[in-house]
């Protein structure tokens, strides 16, 4: 499906006080906040809920961060969002992804690469997720032997989180920030 050429909704520029609060926990280095985030602050109260699961997952879950951003980047290219994809890749590749692993979860197949049992089943969970909104039994199985109860629900918490923001971001057409990479090119 096509995806919007411009924003359906500029980010907000000039944001209400309590707007500006919210975004001020979003800045950049270069002090602007993600486009994302102005994206959302045209709804504060959903914007302070969707900061407080995104920081959950990303900031104080169980799940070590490269394989986090391993499920991050696959639902991102499952789900076509590019600026999602995007913005994690510079994160995957502080998490230790190498530039190689990154681009084969941009469509590769994961038998194309040598990842580890571990990293498979981890592709093969948003795969599965992201296709029909459920593990299968063997998937299941296999990633119960790796990761305990804790680890299993916000693993698939983070491939439902991802999913919600892809849409969000294929929705309104959020737009790169400059110097902002989307999919990796072949």
């Amino acid at each position: 499906m096509n995806r919007p050429s411009k924003p359906r909704l500029e980010p907000v520029h000039s944001p209400e006080d309590d707007v500006a609060a919210l975004l001020a926990q979003t800045m950049t280095n270069n002090a602007e906040p993600l486009n994302i985030f102005g994206t959302l602050a045209h709804h504060p109260w959903l914007m302070r809920k969707f900061l407080s699961l995104g920081n959950q997952i990303l900031s104080r879950g169980v799940v070590p961060d490269r394989e986090r951003e391993i499920v991050i980047l696959r639902t991102g290219w499952n789900c076509q969002a590019a600026y999602e994809f995007g913005q994690h890749r510079r994160i995957a590749a502080e998490a230790g992804l190498t530039e190689a692993e990154i681009s084969n979860l941009a469509g590769g197949d994961a038998a194309s690469h040598p990842w580890t049992s571990q990293d498979r089943h981890l592709i093969a969970l948003a795969d599965e997720i992201c296709d029909d909104s459920c593990l299968s039994d063997q998937t299941y199985a296999e990633l119960a032997k790796s990761w305990d109860d804790q680890a299993l629900i916000e693993l698939v918490m983070c491939v439902g989180y991802y999913q919600m923001v892809s849409g969000f971001l294929n929705t309104f057409g959020v737009a790169l920030e400059e110097g902002t990479p989307g999919f990796p090119t072949a």
